[in-house]
């Protein structure tokens, strides 16, 4: 595997260019009393109805909104934004990521690089997200770095260093030989496997109660996998049986926190949604029933579209035509659950592609079916429900987190503007300006 880009030196530039000034947000200093932004731009984008106002006006008082419509407010002393011809919208939110990886062979970062190194690259692939305006994201597994997610949501909470709200769920869950096991390596060497394992309900409770002591804010659970074609069908087993599934999610509505699956395919995915599970990520070939409970249950599905491109472009000639024939099959598969009116939250598989680019996906949930406004909402409405923060993130109302992106143009017209975020406030803290 070749070594990940970043030297010692590059580390510790980068690291120093979050931590000072010139990387961190000078707008709004914490301490320093009440700070009042006016945001203005020519257009403002009402998420929940798709109406557009224009101009546009947020009123940010602290770290939170005090007014929003085509004027506000302007209080004596205000600091005014002018964001001219832009749309201002909600902050983005993936509810999809893995700060912990980088591309590269996935399996060979937890055997060439130590925690303390993930660690950093974490620290830094948060940043990115955040510049590209991505305020909140779920982070899906550490992918064998265990509870090292906690350390990161925390410093960032604490301001120390630059990156969006997180939900963290420490290690994911699997089962020996199941889809994060370290298969194909020499088993004399002991490699050890990117989830933490499980083989009964007993063990499977163990597990969870101690993610949730190390920090996690909720538990991802590997349902289905390793993944194959076999004659030009999709097959892949399922891990846990329902009755351990529904286990599962009792324990964790014990103390107020979920379970989320990857999951493709029957009989897992129906497992998953019988037992409650609050999203199915990835949720290919979903069977009717599964697909009506998921409806009925309000279930996220999480598309991830992004990776799936991503394998297409950087599979090797053996695999490239399996490749393309998942993706064709991920993009009808999700075109029935939009007519079956599954809900379905943004999120991006970012990680094993590079961090900050994962706006891609609003791009393709739009080619695959959904109107821009709907893309929209399934990054900012949608994902603050399914990261448990729909009344304080994913919208521009009073009293909500001043979370704000501003792009050029109109993104109803064009989803594309989404990739190019030209200003991020998070907590009425400003990070990136034209």
């Amino acid at each position: 595997m070749t070594k990940h880009p970043l030297s010692s030196l590059v580390f510790a530039s980068a690291l120093f260019s979050a931590l000072t000034p010139g990387g961190f947000a000078q707008d709004a200093v914490p301490g320093k009393g009440a700070h009042q932004v006016v945001l203005h731009a020519d257009r403002l984008l009402q998420v929940e109805t798709g109406r557009m106002l224009t101009p546009g006006e947020v009123l940010v008082v602290n770290d939170r909104i005090a007014e929003v419509g085509s004027s506000v407010s302007h209080p004596a002393g205000a600091e005014v934004v002018d964001l001219g011809n832009r749309t201002l919208l909600p902050g983005l939110i993936d509810s999809h990521t893995h700060l912990f990886l980088h591309p590269g062979a996935e399996d060979l970062q937890t055997v060439q690089e130590s925690v303390p190194e993930r660690t950093l690259i974490a620290v830094l692939a948060a940043r990115a997200d955040l510049m590209a305006g991505f305020t909140a994201e779920r982070d899906m597994g550490t992918e064998g770095a265990g509870s090292a997610d906690s350390a990161v949501r925390d410093a960032i909470d604490k301001n120390l260093f630059p990156g969006p709200r997180l939900r963290v769920s420490g290690n994911a869950v699997d089962i020996p030989g199941g889809h994060e096991d370290a298969i194909g390596f020499n088993p004399a060497q002991n490699v050890l496997p990117n989830a933490t394992q499980a083989n009964d309900t007993d063990e499977l409770l163990g597990v969870i109660r101690r993610q949730f002591k190390e920090g996690a804010d909720f538990i991802k659970i590997y349902e289905t996998g390793r993944d194959s074609m076999r004659g030009g069908q999709f097959f892949t087993p399922y891990q846990f049986s329902e009755a351990q599934l529904a286990a599962a999610v009792q324990e964790a509505a014990r103390v107020r926190k979920h379970i989320a699956v990857h999951a493709r395919g029957e009989p897992g995915t129906l497992y998953a949604a019988r037992a409650g599970v609050v999203s199915i990520d990835h949720a290919d070939k979903l069977s009717p029933e599964t697909m009506r409970l998921m409806r009925e249950k309000q279930i996220f599905a999480v598309p991830t579209f992004t990776i799936s491109e991503y394998f297409v472009e950087h599979a090797s000639p053996d695999h490239a035509a399996t490749e393309r024939q998942i993706l064709a099959m991920h993009a009808q598969e999700f075109r029935k659950q939009l007519a079956a009116g599954v809900p379905v939250a943004m999120g991006s598989d970012v990680g094993p592609f590079p961090h900050g680019t994962q706006a891609r996906e609003f791009v393709l949930l739009v080619k695959y079916g959904m109107t821009p406004l709907a893309a929209i909402q399934a990054g900012t409405l949608h994902g603050a429900k399914l990261l448990g923060w729909e009344d304080e993130i994913g919208n521009l109302k009073p009293n909500y987190f001043a979370d704000v992106v501003a792009v050029e143009g109109n993104p109803l017209d064009d989803i594309t503007a989404l990739q190019s975020v030209s200003f991020v406030m998070k907590g009425g803290t400003v990070y990136k300006r034209p």
